[in-house]
């Protein structure tokens, strides 16, 4: 029974991938027509160089700020990851199941080999944001015995909260969403963070998540999850109207620079955080790209080096998504309705092209994060209601 059920798996799966190319060949039409914007996006950055000015390398260097303690809320002891997957109470639907214009955000070229899609109803008046997965959390890929995704969104006035995805089921994702809070000195409740979660890292039983517009990171213990009081009036909003709250454990802030997009690189020692710099696509200077070494002391003494590492620079603006292997970078780049996806190092950058004018503007749009799991060697990332994975292998193959 075991081999029949893999070999019904791998029929979907091979049913799902020939879909998905299908859908990622119906986009190509669309990527023929392009903006201005879209046009300087899709314009080739050239290759990452080192930078060295103390000046440049100071502007990098995080400093630790206090965060209040988080006021016990009633009898109630915190849970762990496990127990809100345990009482997810939404699904994703498949991507055979979205409409045409939810699928319409997809990568064109390299297409997605998995997707799925957000329901309205939970989404509505709230925009995606960063990715993490079990695999940054974990090098074996799970948390438990679960394969996890976690998706930010942010609404208009900048409250966050995350979706804690089971997916351990490929063919059923179910989720139930967490709030975002900040504890303050004798406040139960604390205040929603305001944040649009550009970026975000699951490391160990820390999430770190970006703040402030980009100056600051705020760290989160997932061993420390709150369910919400019966009360809506003791909770804070956004968190009035989910089960679950997550209160900061720390805090950390840039000296003067704005980050924009965040990852987890396994590839160096110790691991390291990857972060690049938000700078819009009309700005008039190169964007940095920098790693700051993770502490893995179960002692948590500190969880981040201040100094930022290996610190380069690109011509590559408005970064939404970045990746770092090694040598090679990978930056999403967003441009209006279709972005880019570069590869950089020091000798250059490459790019996937599609349509008939063979356009860079290939990727999800409006572009977002990127995470990557080692132990499954895919790369995640959500762009629109559209929730999406595919092989580093791909993205590689796809860029030459």
């Amino acid at each position: 029974m075991k081999h029949r059920g893999r070999h019904r798996r791998r029929k979907r799966g091979q049913a799902l991938r020939a879909f998905l190319a299908g859908t990622a060949l119906a986009l190509t039409g669309a990527a023929t027509l392009i903006s201005t914007s879209q046009a300087q996006v899709g314009t080739d950055p050239g290759g990452i160089e080192p930078v060295t000015s103390a000046v440049s390398l100071a502007d990098l260097r995080l400093s630790e700020e206090w965060v209040p303690r988080p006021v016990p809320a009633g009898p109630a002891r915190p849970v762990g990851v496990a127990a809100v997957l345990e009482d997810a109470d939404r699904s994703l639907r498949a991507a055979a199941e979205c409409t045409g214009a939810e699928r319409s955000a997809l990568p064109i070229a390299p297409a997605a080999t998995r997707a799925h899609c957000w329901d309205e109803a939970g989404t509505e008046g709230w925009r995606s944001g960063a990715v993490t997965t079990s695999g940054d959390a974990d090098d074996d890929g799970r948390w438990g015995s679960k394969r996890v995704v976690l998706a930010g969104f942010s609404d208009r006035q900048g409250h966050s909260r995350v979706a804690f995805v089971d997916a351990d089921d490929p063919d059923r994702l179910t989720y139930t969403w967490v709030a975002l809070t900040v504890p303050a000195s004798g406040d139960p409740v604390g205040r929603p963070l305001a944040s649009t979660l550009s970026g975000m890292v699951w490391y160990q039983d820390k999430l770190l998540v970006t703040a402030d517009d980009g100056r600051a990171l705020y760290v989160y213990d997932v061993d420390r999850i709150r369910r919400a009081s019966g009360d809506p009036a003791q909770a804070a909003p956004p968190a009035r109207s989910e089960r679950y709250t997550l209160p900061a454990v720390r805090s950390y802030r840039l000296t003067g620079a704005r980050i924009g997009a965040l990852s987890l690189d396994r590839s160096t020692t110790p691991d390291s955080l990857v972060a690049s710099e938000s700078v819009p696509a009309d700005g008039d200077r190169p964007t940095r790209l920098w790693r700051y070494a993770l502490d893995d002391d179960p002692s948590d003494a500190g969880l981040l080096g201040t100094g930022p590492r290996q610190v380069y620079e690109t011509k590559a603006a408005d970064v939404r998504g970045v990746l770092a292997r090694g040598s090679r970078w990978y930056l999403a780049r967003a441009a209006g309705e279709r972005g880019t996806l570069w590869r950089q190092d020091g000798d250059g950058a490459r790019a996937a092209r599609c349509g008939t004018d063979e356009t860079y503007l290939c990727w999800s749009g409006p572009a977002q994060s990127l995470s990557y799991s080692a132990e499954s060697g895919e790369v995640w990332s959500q762009s629109g209601r559209m929730l999406f994975a595919l092989p580093l292998s791909a993205i590689d193959r796809a860029l030459g």
